[in-house]
């Protein structure tokens, strides 16, 4: 991970709410027609099962993928996803402090931003009370869909994390199904704080399933060593349903060589993000290398 110069500031006035609705920008240089109707169930039956189209238009498309349910009180129904006409996009939509984390596609990051002047919007609603990893599968396979669908599509943009993908790393793509959202979805972020030798890895992009992001306040340490270690953390709450609580010891990572070690103890309490978007986060305290003051 290659540390970004660029100075920016602390602005905890951006909230997140958990469980908010999940969006997709699909960027590309010249704008395009909503697909063929016909094709557009194709596509989606392919890789989301059974769907109805309940609303299709130049301006907005809709689908209700039938094998995927949500619980109200009402009784159950299925997710709703919706897909706009394409549209010219806000240049100011993404800031510069998240193209700064866009590490997935740090080479190509402002050639896509400078040369795609257009997008398409894909969103889930009515999932927040999915089950988490059913709706991950959910938004996932909506993903895969999307980009057979638009095939003038350079990148897609996931607004929730901030990370951005090129469509042939998409399509290409051979991380494991129960992996897809982690890798697409959850940013590890990498920030070092001004006039000091601190640093702060945070994840973002858990909250949406209501599960916790992450954070390390640290010096000392080789910052990609704390990276594997925040998404080694990531895998194990999302497979164990969140079973860390405040208080709870975790391996930490082993100074000389940075693999986890079970004789390590990192100390884990929830606490405020201490970056934007405000939010609680487990902070993870790692010993001697922990930078900043701790309430506990």
């Amino acid at each position: 991970m290659k540390k970004d110069e660029k100075i920016f500031q602390q602005d905890l006035s951006q909230k997140e709410s958990p469980g908010y609705v999940f969006m997709m920008l699909l960027l590309m240089k010249e704008a395009c027609a909503m697909p063929d109707k016909q094709q557009m169930m194709s596509v989606m039956q392919e890789h989301l099962g059974a769907v109805e189209c309940f609303t299709y238009s130049d301006n907005a498309a809709g689908f209700a993928p039938n094998n995927y349910k949500v619980e109200f009180e009402q009784g159950t129904i299925p997710p709703q996803l919706m897909i706009t006409g394409c549209s010219e996009r806000k240049k100011d939509f993404i800031d510069e402090m998240t193209v700064s984390q866009m590490w997935d596609c740090q080479e190509d990051r402002e050639r896509i931003l400078s040369e795609c002047s257009y997008q398409v919007c894909a969103v889930d609603m009515l999932a927040a009370n999915m089950y988490y990893k059913e709706r991950a599968d959910l938004l996932m396979n909506f993903l895969e869909a999307l980009v057979e669908l638009y095939p003038a599509c350079e990148a897609v943009y996931f607004a929730s994390s901030g990370k951005m993908f090129t469509v042939e790393k998409i399509k290409n793509h051979r991380i494991p199904r129960d992996r897809r959202f982690l890798y697409f979805a959850v940013n590890v972020r990498y920030f070092n704080i001004q006039d000091s030798a601190d640093m702060l890895i945070d994840t973002l992009g858990m909250n949406i399933l209501f599960l916790p992001d992450l954070q390390y306040h640290f010096h000392g340490m080789e910052p990609d060593w704390v990276v594997n270690h925040a998404y080694n953390m990531l895998s194990y709450i999302y497979d164990h349903e969140n079973p860390i609580e405040n208080g709870d010891p975790i391996d930490g990572v082993n100074s000389s060589n940075g693999n986890m070690d079970a004789s390590v103890q990192w100390m884990c309490h929830y606490e405020d993000a201490l970056i934007q978007p405000a939010r609680s986060v487990i902070d993870i305290c790692m010993n001697e290398f922990a930078a900043g003051g701790r309430e506990y």
